[in-house]
């Protein structure tokens, strides 16, 4: 185990929290990949949506180190066994994050309102039927609903508020969830974006996207967004739209 990340034995469990696996191990192997851009970068608040075993914040923490002093964490999670197990979690790698028990991030939109410099969430992205979404303990570690966005299209939202100017989200989603589409959907927000690890399991595929702000992209956006008057007088989007045109800022050294 790389001396930079949490350590297995380390973290702490309960049942009704998620233990760190493979979807927790990619993530993290992502941010390990990002580590010189992530010191470079010179965040002043982290923070992780849904952290459940705490394997992936403390793992944050202890990648950024001492080289980046005066950096605040936080973590949130709708489980209330998972904030005392990531606390434990920190506290057995000695590292200190602010963790709380809400959803996404209820409560912290005003004070956090674009603050927010690096978040990383790995999400309940599995599809499931529509009423397991939300449910209590562990299962709503997993239960993503219809395609396994349910979720994900609310935290997006929530991420675009608290995002700073320079902010970067690293999420965590599965072949099903539509990864494109999810690019897509903020590139038309403003936010340019990378694929910047893919693992297949036996059980799944998974895709960790970077998101960042880019002015070039919300220029194009913004024209991308000019309606025009059909026949029958419904609006539509401009024809200059294409799916793939958020790839070309696939290669930024972001």
């Amino acid at each position: 185990m790389h001396s930079k990340i949490a350590q297995i034995g380390l973290v702490s469990s309960h049942p009704e929290v998620y233990d760190p696996c493979d979807d927790s191990f990619a993530l993290v192997d992502a941010l390990l990949a990002d580590r010189t851009k992530l010191l470079d970068h010179h965040p002043s608040i982290c923070m992780e949506i849904g952290c459940g075993s705490g394997y992936v914040i403390a793992s944050l923490a202890l990648l950024l180190g001492k080289e980046s002093s005066g950096l605040s964490y936080i973590a949130t999670d709708i489980n209330p066994h998972a904030v005392r197990v990531t606390l434990e979690t920190l506290e057995a790698h000695g590292c200190h994050a602010e963790v709380l028990n809400t959803d996404i991030a209820s409560g912290l939109e005003k004070r956090l309102n674009r603050c927010v410099d690096v978040m990383v969430v790995n999400p309940p992205y599995v599809p499931t039927p529509e009423e397991e979404v939300g449910c209590h303990g562990i299962a709503s570690a997993w239960a993503g609903g219809e395609n396994g966005r349910r979720v994900i299209d609310r935290i997006l939202p929530v991420a675009d508020k608290l995002l700073s100017d320079k902010g970067w989200l690293y999420l965590l989603t599965l072949t099903a969830n539509n990864p494109v589409e999810l690019c897509l959907q903020m590139r038309k927000k403003g936010y340019a974006s990378q694929i910047i690890l893919q693992r297949s399991t036996e059980e799944e595929s998974l895709h960790i996207i970077k998101f960042w702000r880019d002015l070039d992209t919300l220029l194009e956006a913004n024209e991308c967004s000019t309606v025009e008057k059909t026949a029958n007088g419904l609006p539509t989007e401009s024809p200059n739209f294409t799916p793939f045109s958020f790839w070309k800022y696939g290669n930024r050294n972001n």
